[in-house]
């Protein structure tokens, strides 16, 4: 080779060298960024010239041509990245539910500073003040007084789930958005790095650290799959559908009228919705049956990965309408499959069936009371008007169905919280019930059965519960229940938690920037530059000294 020739090679090695300089100088600077995946400088070779061939020899004679710059890749782990991505969206599955958990608990046990379980106490009191003394004026407005505090205490107390049963459905169209934004620009980001990359002379290493930053958000929000092709384009899959391919992103839309008697959110594939026109051409979506992009009826369990993702944690914490006992009562089976699994459902179901039995228990007994007004003079109503409490509306009917033996519009929902008040008859005069025999003498047998229907220990939270209560110890059962609940999933959240610090610490040795590290290759590529402007240097020199000599 020609000592002119030998000056590219030099030329390549500072070439080389500079390059890989601005890569190292390049990570130094985004050593606190986060998101930023550590670079690395892959060199080669350049084609040798071959000068001679000989099959006796063990190698043709050949020379080298310089370095090149091979590639400048980024240092990541897939199996890691896999990793972060399910067991973060793991996490927020279930800090969702510790979050929620803990609303409820804050609900049950206080209302401005005075806990629900007092009021229960004060009602057995006027209960048990009133059998001593059945046909005191002030012992019978006492009781009809606590009956109506007991009422509106549970009222507020149901208003507050329902309230944060909103607040939560205010938040799913915003994380759907979240996810819309997510996918489009995913798309975005897989034309860029192909028209980037498609010349290989570069890497769209920048562009690919905001794309893995994005997938790490969507990992937190559903259970994502992703594959890159050839090209460097990412499909992914959400909940195991179709999300974004290489020329689309397939949409998240939300019903509000087609799925829920309230109007809550359901996300759905806009892809998968039936559309329709009316009379006047318009399109409007008819149906979105086999769109739905999670199925809340599923168990949830770690083994089958249907724990993930924070969107998913709040359909199910919410629910898609407020409950109430016939939830629990008219079938067990349906409890199970979409009650059980709702923190705030399933807590309105009981705390509304402990409403409901303490409503009917009492009535039964007024109304079987011999000192009922009704009994005493027939001409003035029925039994069931003096009662302590009544339906404020009956013609009310459950909106949604329960089951093929109990659709919607078919079953009054009778005594519910929402639906009942203190007896406007006792209310205005709470003396009308005299709690007083025909014979004149006080009803004592009525005021032992009212005591027993408060003693007696038939009431179970739920299907899945067997021990029994009593109005009192029901209450604490249910907080107990829902402590409990609360105490598990922030264990889960906690230890879930660690396993995404341990895996994302696993993932940084790997993807972050360490500054002594990068000083070593500095120095190194340093040397490497120094050294291949001294081989041009003496190369010039021999050119010089041999222009020099033969010009004399």
């Amino acid at each position: 080779m020609s000592l002119m020739a030998n000056l590219y090679v030099g030329q390549s090695g500072l070439q080389t060298s500079q390059n890989a300089l601005n890569t190292t100088a390049h990570n130094m600077a985004n050593i606190d960024t986060q998101g930023y995946t550590r670079q690395q400088v892959s060199q080669g070779t350049r084609a040798y010239q071959t000068l001679e061939k000989k099959n006796e020899c063990i190698a043709w004679k050949q020379i080298g041509t310089g370095v090149q710059y091979n590639n400048c890749k980024q240092v990541r782990s897939e199996f890691l990245d896999i990793s972060f991505r399910k067991e973060s969206g793991r996490y927020a599955f279930y800090d969702v539910s510790r979050k929620c958990l803990e609303e409820v608990e804050d609900q049950l046990q206080e209302m401005n500073g005075s806990e629900f379980a007092t009021s229960i106490n004060n009602l057995w009191t006027a209960v048990q003040e009133l059998a001593k003394e059945p046909c005191s004026a002030v012992a019978q407005s006492a009781l009809v007084t606590r009956a109506n505090e007991f009422l509106t205490r549970a009222k507020s107390v149901y208003d507050g789930l329902v309230s944060y049963q909103d607040n939560l459905d205010a938040t799913i169209e915003g994380i759907v958005d979240n996810i819309n934004d997510y996918g489009d620009r995913i798309r975005q980001l897989n034309e860029d790095i192909v028209n980037i990359e498609s010349g290989r002379e570069e890497k769209a290493n920048d562009l690919r650290d905001e794309r893995n930053k994005i997938l790490d958000k969507l990992g937190e929000l559903g259970k994502i799959d992703y594959y890159e092709d050839t090209l460097g384009n990412v499909t992914v899959l959400f909940e195991g559908s179709s999300f974004v391919t290489t020329d689309h992103v397939n949409h998240i839309g939300i019903d509000r009228t087609l799925v829920s008697s309230v109007g809550y959110a359901t996300p759905y594939w806009e892809y998968a919705a039936r559309r329709e026109y009316d009379e006047y051409g318009i399109e409007y979506i008819a149906s979105i049956d086999g769109g739905h992009v999670f199925n809340l009826e599923q168990t949830v369990s770690s083994t089958t990965d249907t724990d993930i993702g924070k969107l998913k944690s709040v359909l199910l914490a919410r629910g898609d309408h407020n409950a109430t006992y016939h939830d629990i009562t008219e079938s067990e089976d349906y409890y199970n499959t979409n009650i059980a699994q709702s923190v705030i459902m399933n807590v309105e179901a009981e705390f509304d069936q402990m409403i409901h039995n303490i409503m009917t228990a009492i009535n039964k007994v007024m109304e079987d009371a011999e000192s009922n007004p009704a009994t005493l003079d027939n001409t003035i109503g029925l039994k069931s008007d003096y009662v302590l409490f009544v339906v404020a509306n009956d013609s009310d009917k459950l909106t949604y169905d329960i089951d093929e033996e109990h659709p919607a519009g078919t079953i009054d929902t009778g005594f519910t919280i929402m639906n009942s008040q203190v007896n406007p008859i006792l209310l205005k005069d709470p003396t009308t019930f005299t709690f007083r025999n025909v014979d004149g003498s006080e009803d004592t047998a009525t005021m032992t059965a009212l005591k027993e229907a408060f003693n007696k220990e038939q009431y179970t939270l739920n299907p899945n519960v067997a021990s029994r209560n009593n109005f009192i110890s029901y209450y604490n059962a249910l907080v107990s229940q829902v402590a409990n609940s609360g105490d598990v999933y922030n264990s889960i959240a906690a230890a879930q938690e660690q396993t995404v610090t341990a895996v994302d610490y696993g993932r940084e040795q790997i993807v972050g920037v360490s500054s002594d590290e990068e000083l070593e290759y500095m120095i190194q590529f340093q040397n490497a530059y120094n050294a291949s402007s001294r081989y041009i240097n003496v190369v010039s020199e021999m050119l010089e000294h041999l222009v020099t000599t033969l010009g004399s």
